[in-house]
This record gives structure tokens, C-alpha cells and sequence, in this order.
């Protein structure tokens, strides 16, 4: 495993926060008498519930391996089912999911270090043992750094369309991203995206069937109906479409074939519609007007502002 396996623990390893100074330890044990806060954003709770102090851990992989692909054990030290959330945003789907199955292990990348800052915090403050998150780009993670067949579930909610010409290029979701995908995940593992921009959508589900068994969903998901993300969240209540859908891997399909198919298709160069930045304007208008009454004591206001998408 070499670089990789010596890393510190406390890097990878979830664990109870040490307090640094006799402050920290009176801080903690008055928090410790507190009941459970409950988070808010656009009014919808945020998963979990912040526990006492003592009961915190650190869910931050603060340096990537340069040699290699993650290795699941020194991550989380055990063997379980593995969900994978590209653009994972602060974290609300994955800590949801996390919190509900205890059984499984998530792993949340993001390349915007503010907002995997908010994720590890929510998580951390939730005692969480069965999540990470990580400073990454989604694509550089899929290309070098997961195992082959390793992951049960990818996840990928409102990838960034990117507006200008010569920006065309980071889109996510290209022909040979989702061979790296579909190598990625175990046989029968699935691949959950989800979108609110209609030009992605169709350039998505022409896409996808290539590789997946892809079926998409008209309602929204039983264990969200608000939304998964703070992005589909605002886009529900200003009453905009939410594009979903499940793709089933195609076992049958071997990667040579899939690196064939790629070469053939198109690439990501739809039109995206710049009347949709509105609701990205609106976004950032919202988390202004909430941070204010956070801060006049007002309740319920969301605690964090986030630029686009989760």
C-alpha cells in the first residue's frame, strides 16, 4: 500500500474529537448538557442531529493518495457496501444516507474546499463512523483512485452545466466518464443522477442507456419528497422540473466494447439555456437573506452559502 498505508489515522480514521485547551474541555461539557439541535435550510431540516461534543468525530481525508488506488480498509477498517457521491455539495444526501444505513460505507468528493468544509462539520457533529469527504475532482477520483468493481451505488445530483463556450469542457458527464463509471461499480451496481437543467437531461438519457439499464423517475425520491440536495430543494419550491433517474450497470457489457461504444458518441455540447442562471442568482439571494436573519436571531435560517448546485 506504500505512501498510502502510512498515513496518520487521524486523517482518514472517524474518531472523538480531542479538546485542545481546559476552554475546549468547559465548552464541551457544557454542550454535552444541551439537547440535540436541528438544522434548517430553505426551511427543510438538515439530516441528523447535532449530539453532544464528546460524541463528535473527524470525517475529513485531508490528503489523497499519490501512489495508487483508496484502500477501503485503511479508510474505514471494515468491509461493507460502498456509496460513491460525486459533487457531493455539504454533504445533505450522503449524512442522510449514512444515518440511515450504518451498514454501508459513503464517501463524498467535492472540488469546492468551502463546501466539503460545511459536509465534515455536519458530520463530524453528528458522530458519523461510516462517512469521509474529500477536497477532489470528480474525475480525477474516478480516473486514479477507485478500485475496479469496488462501489455499490455512484451518485451524481446536479452537475455543473457550465454556461460559456470555452467552459464546455468540465462537463461532468461525458461518454468516457461513464465507462470509468461502469468499470467502477460492482455487477448490478447502480448509477442515481439527477438534474435540473433540460439540456443536460436529454444529452443524460440518450447517454446512459448505452451502458446502464437507465429508467427514469417522474416523482420525487420516498426518502426526500422536499428534495435530496439544497439545490433540488429550492428548485421544488420555485416549482422548476427535477429531471431523476436510476441506471442499472450492463454486466454484458466489457469495458473494451464500452471504450468502443465512447469513441462514437457525442460529446457533452448542448445548449444550456443561460435563462436558467436565474435560479442560480436566486440561490445566492436566498442564502444572503438567511445568513442575515441567522445573524438578527431569527429561526430557522440556514447556516452556510453555497455558490451553485448541492
Amino acid at each position: 500500500m506504500g505512501e498510502w498505508a502510512s498515513l496518520e489515522h487521524w486523517q482518514l480514521f472517524a474518531r472523538p474529537a480531542t479538546p485542545a485547551c481546559r476552554s475546549c474541555q468547559l465548552q464541551m461539557s457544557l454542550m454535552a448538557t444541551e439537547k440535540p439541535t436541528v438544522e434548517y435550510e430553505f426551511g427543510v431540516p438538515f439530516p441528523g442531529q447535532v449530539v453532544p461534543a464528546q460524541q463528535w468525530t473527524q470525517t475529513a481525508i485531508k490528503r489523497l493518495p499519490t501512489t495508487g488506488p483508496f484502500d477501503w480498509s485503511v479508510i474505514f477498517g471494515r468491509d461493507a457496501p460502498r456509496l460513491l457521491d460525486l459533487g457531493c455539495g455539504n454533504g445533505r444526501f450522503l449524512i442522510a444516507h449514512a444515518l440511515a444505513h450504518p451498514d454501508w460505507d459513503h464517501l463524498g468528493v467535492d472540488c469546492l474546499p468551502v463546501v466539503i468544509r460545511y459536509a465534515v462539520k455536519r458530520a463530524n457533529q453528528r458522530g458519523l463512523t461510516n462517512i469521509r469527504f474529500a477536497v477532489a475532482d470528480a474525475r480525477e477520483v474516478m480516473e486514479r483512485l477507485i478500485p475496479l468493481g469496488s462501489i455499490a451505488e455512484i451518485h451524481i445530483y446536479h452537475p455543473q452545466p457550465y454556461y460559456d463556450l470555452a467552459e464546455l469542457h468540465r462537463r461532468l458527464i461525458t461518454p468516457h466518464f461513464l465507462v470509468l463509471v461502469h468499470r467502477a461499480l460492482q455487477p448490478g451496481g447502480k448509477l442515481v443522477i439527477q438534474s435540473d437543467n433540460p439540456g443536460y437531461w436529454n444529452y443524460i438519457r440518450q447517454l446512459v442507456p448505452i451502458f446502464f439499464h437507465f429508467e427514469e423517475r417522474q416523482e420525487p425520491w420516498p426518502d426526500a419528497p422536499q428534495g435530496r440536495t439544497r439545490r433540488e430543494i429550492l428548485a421544488r419550491q420555485r416549482g422548476l422540473p427535477v429531471f431523476r433517474g436510476i441506471g442499472i450497470r450492463r454486466d454484458e457489457l466489457a469495458e473494451s466494447e464500452a471504450l468502443r461504444q465512447a469513441e462514437t458518441l457525442p460529446p457533452p455540447v448542448f445548449n444550456a439555456d443561460r435563462r436558467l442562471l436565474a435560479l442560480d442568482h436566486l440561490e445566492r439571494q436566498l442564502d444572503n437573506e438567511q445568513r442575515q436573519a441567522r445573524g438578527s436571531g431569527k429561526p430557522g435560517a440556514s447556516r452556510r452559502r453555497r455558490p451553485r448546485g448541492k
